[in-house]
């Protein structure tokens, strides 16, 4: 399968390196220099997309939240910003990675393959799991309590999906990273809490049972 790879990144050396390495492996490519130009590139409907955070017109933490309701694919962040707190406000603004500059070639085309690998995972589970009023559609990534659809972000599905997936099993914070991006992490546990508060909060508004455990000095599981 050709894989189409949207690149966007003010710094043109960068994006002729990446369309040269990434097309010797086989992806169609479309690049941008800014965020203005990388919405009219949508239109490829990408399976992959790398995107840089500094940018001018719009940056890329702009960008993700704009078009993250209309695709579903990885977006991995490349930028130079090392910080932990710019690291969590790209993943809470709908990335799925956070790559810093400079980067392993390798590395990039190995975390772009776990995600794609994760992505065709999904597209074949075709179960819906109902936990009493709690309905999970796998296949459509969608979560229902009495048939009130949760308005969830990409990688709160994730979460559900990972510990709904093994009920009643206890994993820390970075085993949950690792199980929804697909690869080990460090760094980011405070995503992972955020996340789960704010699942919690959704779920709050439709009942007080709680789905997502907390184990203390452990991590979290999903309720049995």
């Amino acid at each position: 399968m050709k894989y189409k790879l949207l690149i966007v990144d003010d710094d043109r050396g960068l994006l002729k390196m990446l369309k040269s390495y990434f097309t010797l492996k086989g992806y169609q490519i479309e690049t941008a220099e800014d965020g203005m130009e990388a919405l009219e590139k949508l239109r490829m409907i990408p399976d992959v997309i790398l995107l840089d955070i500094n940018m001018p017109k719009m940056d890329g933490i702009e960008l993700c939240k704009r078009i993250r309701d209309k695709t579903h694919c990885p977006i991995l962040f490349l930028t130079a910003k090392s910080e932990e707190q710019d690291r969590i406000n790209g993943l809470l603004s709908g990335g799925d990675d956070y790559i810093i500059k400079p980067f392993s070639l390798k590395e990039l085309d190995a975390r772009m393959t776990a995600h794609l690998n994760r992505e065709e995972r999904h597209a074949r589970k075709t179960s819906v799991r109902f936990h009493g009023k709690l309905s999970i559609d796998y296949l459509n990534r969608s979560v229902e309590w009495e048939n009130n659809p949760l308005e969830l972000t990409k990688m709160e599905f994730d979460i559900i999906e990972f510990l709904s997936m093994h009920p009643g099993q206890v994993f820390d914070r970075e085993r949950i990273y690792e199980g929804v991006c697909g690869y080990e992490v460090e760094g980011d546990d405070r995503v992972i809490t955020e996340l789960i508060r704010r699942i919690r909060k959704k779920m709050e508004k439709h009942t007080e049972e709680e789905w997502i455990v907390t184990v203390w000095g452990c991590g979290y599981k999903w309720r049995k």
